[in-house]
């Protein structure tokens, strides 16, 4: 229970932290921008992306045999050349023809010509973490070769050693900060062979044949926050145990990723001092809520105390009018024990009348606690309503300040501003913004384009006209009109000396300083007349219109409206559940308060019961004084007697339900006092002294953890103008049983 409370504690700061940034991103991205680290480019926008994933091929006890380390280096500008700082021996292109040469600084340039690189080779460097696979027979360490076969209590453990860190300054000190590695190992059992299948820091899976395992761990991570075993226990390995026939085993696959700070910004973990204030509210407010409901059981307490007087006054008054109907019909003989008997009566009212006050107090005492305990109600659901707020304005979201009265209202508006619908014309409208400006910055290349086609056109008219006067010309010196000299050409009248002559006359004049400069002229003159002017700015503005509406169908904007579609629908169902929480918080507050008016009323009533024991206190005073003369009214006083003991016994029959209703009012009172100090002691106290004592280090490490891990990105290495990512697959080689 003591490490489940901790770490519990510690998963609820890191949620609250965590959640504020990743709404915040989500915020962003409604509005155009990207997610993730706001410095950081994604794989699709760096400039050079290597996307590395190393095999390590082991042995069954993790033994390294290989290394296999394939690059994809994704070319997103189209270079024509790719410098790569690789440590990877034997290396190959893959799928392109791409070769390399070495440059000045041992560098491979590889020859790109735009295209993405996939390489593959030998991995010569020392892993970031190393794998160590140990078995167990009957509680002895055992090989694995000698393990097959074999029957028994087998236990499985996979040891994580993590080499890759960075030494940091904290508080003035050289810390070695461990790359955060998320650890992943899986196998399959055979179902016949293993049974009774347990692991540590792990997830059992079975479907009747065969058993699936997946265990995690965080080897480092440990260190890297500054935090004990007492404190928090996170896992560094994984471990099986089960009952094993014929042992055999095949391959098992450990995953090594880096992905659990790559889109935290470390500038955005101060947050957690916000949460600490909101933390020692939350502690004042249930120590409040504690003292109330301690308040309400001692008063319940002496309730129950006073409720046996009561009962014994009841008692005394029954006895005493039973003595008193005794004594009415035997006058004669029972003046005297009638006037004892007045006198019991009137001691049974006095001890009844005292049992009525002590109610009366024990009642107004526990109303005096009301106050307290709606303040503290109060107090809880403001500071809910506070930490969901400073939560949604951190996403970004712009909201009145929540209240009891509003908050229904305010979320629901949000909700409902996150609906698919709105969210994709709010995205479909900012990418198309973004697309116009992206076009209209073009604008004058696309109208220079467009002016280039229109003038080569009108060239091409004007020429086409110059051409047909100039061989009018020509063929004029012939004594011929055109139509003339072509039909007289297709007649055979003229030769073919002729007609080169012809030919050669009017290219000649064509390609004349005079006629060419004619044509320049007719096409400046037409390029500045208003027809074709409007034709210019008429088909930029179609130009202008197509290049929007093709790059709106782009794979990148449709992705972008896709995934704040995705993030929208998460934001949506997040503030949901919150809504929900609220509501039922709200609902408890509610029936707290109509509890509080309960105990009000019943105060005023118990005030009235004292009123009426007094006045019977003084009727049995009275009655007393009057036994003296009851021979005077015998007949009398038999009847009253007898009317006065069916009223007592009715009273006194009813006084064991008063007292057992009051017990159960008392006991559940103790154990809602209870309940919420062990919620206290286990939940809110935990919380709150770990935040107090551990999270001001934390945070410091925190910052160092995610720093280191976001420098991590490479197994074989980067250049400058390069980012990336990698990941490592281990696996094991099968244990076979070959008898």
């Amino acid at each position: 229970m003591k490490r489940l409370i901790k770490l519990m504690s510690v998963a609820l700061c890191l949620t609250l932290v965590l959640s504020a940034s990743l709404v915040g991103v989500f915020a962003l991205s409604l509005n155009g921008i990207s997610l993730g680290d706001k410095d950081k480019a994604t794989p699709d926008e760096a400039e050079i992306f290597k996307d590395e994933t190393v095999y390590v091929m082991a042995k069954a006890d993790g033994t390294v045999d290989k290394i296999i380390v394939s690059d994809w280096i994704k070319n997103n500008k189209g270079a024509d050349t790719i410098r790569d700082l690789s440590t990877v021996g034997d290396i190959e292109n893959v799928k392109t023809d791409a070769s390399f040469t070495l440059d000045s600084d041992n560098m491979r340039v590889w020859e790109a010509n735009g295209k993405d690189l996939y390489l593959k080779g030998t991995g010569k460097q020392p892993l970031p973490v190393d794998l160590t696979v140990t078995y167990s027979l009957d509680g002895k360490v055992i090989s694995p070769e000698a393990l097959s076969g074999k029957s028994g209590k087998v236990t499985i453990r996979f040891d994580y050693t993590n080499n890759a860190y960075e030494t940091v300054k904290i508080d003035g000190k050289d810390e070695r900060i461990y790359v955060p590695f998320l650890m992943m190992s899986g196998m399959i059992l055979d179902g016949e062979k293993f049974s009774n299948v347990t692991v540590t820091n792990g997830k059992v899976i079975s479907d009747g044949d065969r058993t699936m395992l997946a265990g995690i761990a965080f080897p480092g991570l440990q260190h890297d926050l500054g935090l004990t075993r007492d404190e928090i226990d996170i896992p560094s390995y994984f471990e099986v145990n089960a009952d094993v026939t014929d042992f055999e085993l095949g391959a098992t696959v450990t995953i090594a990723a880096n992905p659990l700070t790559k889109d935290i910004d470390p500038d955005e973990l101060d947050s957690l001092d916000d949460l600490k204030a909101s933390m020692n509210t939350l502690e004042s407010a249930m120590t409040a809520l504690i003292d109330g409901s301690s308040q309400l059981y001692t008063g319940l307490d002496t309730l129950l105390e006073k409720s046996g007087t009561l009962s014994e006054g009841v008692d005394a008054l029954y006895a005493g009018a039973e003595q008193l109907s005794d004594g009415a019909a035997q006058v004669d003989d029972g003046a005297k024990e009638l006037s004892k008997g007045a006198a019991t009566l009137s001691d049974g009212t006095i001890t009844l009348d005292l049992g009525a006050l002590d109610l009366s107090s024990g009642l107004k005492t526990l109303d005096s606690n009301s106050g307290a305990l709606n303040a503290g109600s109060d107090m809880t659901f403001t500071s809910i309503l506070a930490t969901a707020q400073k939560s949604l304005k951190e996403a970004g979201l712009d909201i009145p300040n929540l209240t009891p009265e509003n908050y229904t209202t305010v979320l629901n508006t949000l909700i409902d501003s996150l609906s698919e619908e709105k969210v994709k014309a709010q995205a479909e409208a900012t990418a198309k913004e973004k697309v116009t400006a992206a076009v209209e910055a073009n604008r004058e290349t696309v109208t220079a384009g467009v002016t280039e086609a229109v003038r080569q056109n009108v060239q091409a008219e004007v020429e086409s006209g110059v051409r047909a006067q100039v061989t009018a010309k020509v063929i004029e010196t012939l004594g011929y009109t055109v139509d003339e000299y072509n039909n007289a050409v297709a007649a055979g009248m003229v030769d073919e000396a002729v007609q080169t002559q012809v030919n050669g006359a009017i290219e000649a004049q064509m390609n004349s300083d005079e006629v060419s400069a004619t044509i320049t002229s007719l096409v400046d003159q037409n390029m500045q007349s208003e027809a074709i002017r409007a034709t210019i700015a008429q088909k930029t503005e179609e130009q202008i219109q197509s290049l929007i509406n093709v790059n709106m169908q782009s794979e990148e904007v449709l992705n972008g409206i896709a995934e704040a579609l995705a993030k929208a629908k998460a934001g949506r169902e997040s503030i949901i559940a919150l809504k929900a929480q609220l509501d039922s918080y709200n609902t408890f507050n509610k029936g707290l308060k109509t509890y509080t008016d309960g105990v009000g009323s019943a105060s005023a009533g118990a005030d009235q019961l004292h009123s009426g024991t007094t006045q019977i206190k003084l009727g049995s005073s009275a009655l007393k004084d009057g036994a003296s003369a009851l021979k005077d009214g015998t007949k009398q006083l038999s009847d009253g007697a007898d009317t006065l003991k069916d009223g007592v016994l009715t009273l006194k029959n009813g006084v064991p339900a008063l007292i057992d209703g009051v017990s159960q009012l008392r006991d559940g009172s103790m154990q809602l006092s209870d309940g919420l100090q062990q919620f206290s002691d286990e939940g809110i106290s935990k919380i709150t002294s770990l935040l107090k004592n551990d999270v001001g280090n934390i945070v410091e490490r925190l910052k160092a953890t995610v720093k280191v891990a976001q420098n991590y990105k490479s197994y074989s290495g980067l250049t400058d103008q390069m980012d990336g990512e990698v990941k490592f697959i281990y696996k094991t080689e099968e244990i076979n049983n070959d008898k």
